[in-house]
């Protein structure tokens, strides 16, 4: 780790022996890690461009931007580049037999709901909708705040399938099609959370 190394030793050395699922902190701090790594990088590419462009976006219109980029590189860090930091590390494997992908809708999560622990099932449903709230949210704003709801849930659809496909080519993940639905789920509550939001503020408006 380049930036968080000395959080993840302390963690490690605090609550490595005490929490079952610490690997999952670590993945986490690790995600974080990288994602503040490549940040920098689009805040150099943003900076150049907005210096070259003549069309100025408002702060917080431009806020949403650098928010929306930042989330994006970190749902990609935990979700498929989690094994390699850089690039030229990653390995795809072209040749994987596609009846490893389960396009059996809900079987796994129908399996997860019945184990013993439920812990796997609540991570992987209520996780996955968590994670593309945001998604929903901020894509109205950061694109246009014309985004109709079916473009914002089908840009959500896209980008969970380019995370699945990821994936399975990477071998960093179980490919699902629950995951596409759970994930579709966070982005259509994302827009709602959006829509109730300029609700508000039209009202609020309206009354000053």
């Amino acid at each position: 780790m380049i930036f968080l190394g000395p959080l993840y030793n302390l963690l490690s050395q605090l609550y490595a022996t005490k929490i079952n699922h610490f690997a999952l902190i670590k993945l986490i701090v690790l995600a974080l890690d990288k994602t503040i790594f490549y940040f920098l990088f689009f805040m150099v590419i943003r900076l150049i461009w907005l210096m070259t462009i003549r069309s100025r976006r408002t702060i917080k219109s431009e806020a949403s931007v650098w928010l929306f980029a930042f989330y994006l590189i970190l749902v990609l860090m935990l979700t498929t580049f989690r094994n390699t930091y850089f690039p030229w590390n990653l390995t795809l494997n072209l040749h994987r037999p596609l009846n490893e992908i389960n396009f059996v809708f809900l079987r796994e999560t129908w399996k997860m709901y019945h184990a013993p622990s439920r812990l796997d099932f609540v991570y992987n449903s209520l996780g996955n909708i968590l994670c593309f709230i945001p998604f929903g949210f901020l894509s109205p704003f950061v694109f246009s705040k014309k985004q109709t709801f079916w473009r914002v849930v089908l840009a959500g659809v896209i980008f969970s399938v380019f995370i699945e496909g990821m994936q399975f080519l990477l071998e960093t993940g179980v490919t699902d099609i629950d995951d596409v639905f759970f994930n579709s789920c966070g982005t259509v509550i994302g827009y709602f959370c959006y829509w109730l939001v300029m609700i508000i503020r039209r009202k609020t408006r309206k009354t000053n």
